[in-house]
């Protein structure tokens, strides 16, 4: 049995600002055929997320592409990965069921054969909030898993993920400083938000050098909601062992 799998791809590396004409909609034949004793799972993708780590991604070179594993460039023409959630549809595994509920490493498609050592986790289908919400702010929970005392950065920390990240944060105990892009944000995130600090990047010339001066003794967490330039300086501030979100 056999499926059509549409899926995104970039037709060139994307050094710019893309632009919708930067993609196309691809089609391949997917199998859901698995052999008894194959660890594939295959997944019909529900949700997946478009986060700003990809820019760097979509371009033909990027210092993140060496330095962040998941990082790694996107080939054109090829589907492009992704943190997501869906619905097992075939599976000889005993930790993966048919119709189980999952989040992991999915694709910009409608399907995804997901391999074995693959990020693939079941989710727990009593929870209480949208099946959306495992792209967004559920990721500061599970994979950043902040612990009081920790030092957390939040890049964008004024937009609607952002502020939810910081404030949660904030009643975990943690230490939290966000980046925005006027001082009005600022101000926002300090005085009513209640975050310990906060910084306008438009008027920072290094950005590196101001992640290093509001956290001093590094970043134990980074919820990137920007990508590019920040990510860059935000790696370059992380303690060892620190978690990011991108």
């Amino acid at each position: 049995m056999e499926v059509k799998n549409k899926y995104v791809a970039i037709k060139p590396n994307i050094n710019g600002a893309p632009e919708e004409s930067d993609f196309e909609i691809k089609v391949e034949n997917l199998s859901l055929i698995v052999e008894t004793e194959s660890k594939v799972v295959v997944v019909k993708n529900l949700f997946v997320s478009i986060d700003p780590y990809q820019i760097n991604q979509m371009k033909s070179q990027s210092s993140s592409q060496t330095s962040i594993s998941y990082a790694t460039a996107i080939t054109p023409g090829e589907v492009i990965d992704t943190y997501g959630v869906g619905r097992v549809l075939v599976s000889h595994r005993p930790d993966f069921k048919k119709d189980d509920l999952v989040a992991g490493l999915l694709t910009w498609g409608e399907y995804t054969i997901v391999e074995e050592g693959s990020l693939l986790n079941k989710l727990d289908p009593s929870l209480a909030f949208p099946l959306s919400y495992h792209v967004g702010v559920y990721g500061f929970f599970e994979v950043c898993k902040p612990k009081p005392g920790e030092k957390v950065f939040v890049s964008a920390a004024s937009g609607s993920v952002g502020h939810l990240v910081g404030q949660y944060a904030k009643l975990l105990g943690c230490y939290v400083v966000g980046s925005a892009g006027s001082q009005e944000k600022v101000n926002f995130l300090k005085e009513t938000l209640g975050f310990d600090d906060a910084f306008n990047y438009k008027q920072e010339t290094d950005l590196k050098s101001a992640l290093k001066r509001c956290f001093p003794q590094g970043i134990d967490v980074y919820f990137d909601n920007v990508g590019g330039k920040m990510l860059e300086a935000a790696v370059a501030n992380m303690n060892s062992f620190g978690w990011g979100y991108f």
